[in-house]
């Protein structure tokens, strides 16, 4: 590990983008193997876990912080690698995982954020997008599923959006995973040769990719148009499944750190409620505890 962070090291400069010109294969801030890696991410667990849970114990307080995880990445590129190896290191009590697909009848008869505003993590949580509102600007260009006009309407509509967000205590980080064609299509290979992983293989997969170029080109406009100083955009290396899933994790961390977290103050007498406890009549074996009652500040344990 360099004394580096992950997310100066990782963070999109403003301006033109050129994503050939980023190394797919790269590890930018650790200088380890496979297993160093593996390594690393494992001992991140207990930190990310602790910090998790501090956030979602202030909302007991009215916070309304929480953390939005933004995944892109072209087929294969490791949105669910991620999510079970990175975001998997935290207690799934305070994570909420959206994974968006084509959109419903309904979904269609609103704005395309409409769904996406409905997803946003409540106060305390950690929220994932396995894709995201960007599907819109992506497959919306490459496909022709929006016109020109639209497409541009909602580069716009999305700055606002996530804006809106910032303002209102959401940290957002956006990662698209960067992965190589060669890359995607041993992922794919693998997938056919293993009987275990076909349920994974669609083959429209195939028909996307011929659409690679296109693709690149339209996550290089979105990339451009998207990338505020509010939220800016991350793109990770994924052809090193490992690297990858450390990078989000530490990206995470270096997220939660930033809050400056701690655990919130008692909003009682402690050591009334130690005088209560410990002075009490014996409850009966028949007599309602109370264990069972659900109150506000149930979650992660």
């Amino acid at each position: 590990m360099t004394d580096a962070l992950f997310s100066g090291l990782l963070r999109l400069p403003t301006g033109p983008v050129d994503l050939s010109a980023i190394d797919t294969h790269a590890k930018p801030g650790f200088d380890g193997n496979k297993d160093d890696g593996e390594r690393a991410l494992a001992d991140l667990g207990p930190e990310l876990a602790d910090m998790q849970e501090q956030l979602f114990a202030e909302r007991t307080t009215g916070s309304t912080r929480r953390v939005l995880l933004v995944l892109q990445g072209m087929d294969t590129s490791g949105k669910g690698g991620v999510i079970r190896h990175a975001i998997g290191l935290v207690d799934p009590q305070g994570v909420r995982i959206t994974s968006f697909k084509a959109p419903t009848e309904e979904e269609l008869s609103h704005d395309f954020l409409w769904r996406i505003e409905r997803a946003v993590p409540g106060p305390g949580y950690v929220g994932v997008f396995d894709r995201s509102h960007y599907e819109d600007v992506l497959i919306g260009r490459v496909r022709d599923i929006a016109d020109e006009a639209e497409i541009e309407r909602r580069y716009d509509a999305i700055n606002a959006f996530e804006q809106g967000l910032v303002d209102d205590g959401v940290i957002i980080i956006k990662v698209m995973l960067h992965i190589s064609a060669d890359e995607q299509r041993e992922r794919l290979l693998a997938r056919l040769d293993d009987p275990t992983k076909h349920w994974k293989f669609n083959p429209g997969d195939i028909d996307e990719r011929m659409l690679w170029s296109d693709y690149q080109e339209a996550y290089r406009i979105a990339l451009e148009r998207t990338n505020t100083p509010a939220a800016p955009w991350y793109v990770v290396p994924s052809d090193r499944k490992w690297y990858r899933n450390l990078a989000v994790a530490q990206l995470l961390r270096e997220a939660l750190l930033g809050l400056d977290l701690a655990w919130p103050e008692a909003d009682f007498d402690v050591e009334e409620q130690r005088r209560r406890l410990t002075d009490e009549t014996p409850i009966d074996a028949g007599t309602d505890s109370g264990t069972d009652k659900a109150t506000d500040r149930t979650g992660p344990a």
